[in-house]
C-alpha cells in the first residue's frame, strides 16, 4: 500500500514528495480547453506580452491539480475513501510554461470520523514550489482516510 493508514499519520508529519513535474505549453492549453476556460492569460501570448507578466500563465486549476496529484502516492494512494474538500487555496506566484513543480505536504489535523468508525479525517497542508523554490501554490486538503482493519478508534 503506497498511501498511509490514518493510524500511522501524526500531526506535524512532513512529506517531501520525490516526484517533480515540468509544466508544458501543451499541458496548459489542453487543460484550459478541456475545462472550457477561454481566459486570454492562459491562451493568448500576444495579449500577455502587454501585461505585467509578459507571457502566458499556467491555469491555476491545473497547478492545484498537479500539486495535489503529486502528493497522492505518498499520502493517500489506496488508503483514501474520499476527498472531502480543499480550503485556503492560494497562488502567491504565477507558474509559467517550462517551470518544474515540486511539492511538500504536512499533516495539520487528524480526527476520528463520527460516522465511519473504520476511518478518520486527515487534513494536509500542501505546498508547491517552482524550480527556484518560489512558492506557487498552497492548499489545505481534507480527506476520509481508512484505518488499519481491526484497530479500535483512538
Amino acid at each position: 500500500m503506497a498511501g498511509e493508514w490514518f493510524d500511522d499519520l501524526r500531526v506535524g508529519q512532513m512529506f517531501v514528495h520525490p516526484i517533480r513535474r515540468t509544466v508544458t505549453e501543451t499541458d496548459n492549453v489542453l487543460f484550459s480547453a478541456m475545462t472550457h476556460n477561454p481566459a486570454l492569460l492562459h491562451l493568448d501570448e500576444e495579449y500577455m506580452k502587454e501585461t505585467e507578466f509578459g507571457r502566458r500563465l499556467v491555469n491555476s486549476a491545473f497547478t492545484l491539480g498537479v500539486m495535489v496529484g503529486i502528493s497522492v502516492g505518498d499520502t493517500t494512494l489506496g488508503t483514501a475513501v474520499a476527498n472531502l474538500g480543499w480550503d485556503e487555496v492560494r497562488f502567491p506566484t504565477p507558474l509559467f510554461h517550462g517551470d518544474t513543480v515540486h511539492v511538500t505536504s504536512e499533516v495539520v489535523a487528524l480526527r476520528d470520523s463520527r460516522s465511519r468508525p473504520d476511518c478518520g479525517i486527515v487534513t494536509f497542508l500542501h505546498k508547491a514550489y517552482n524550480q527556484n523554490d518560489e512558492l506557487v501554490a498552497t492548499c489545505k486538503r481534507s480527506g476520509l482516510q481508512r484505518k488499519r482493519q481491526g484497530r479500535d478508534a483512538r
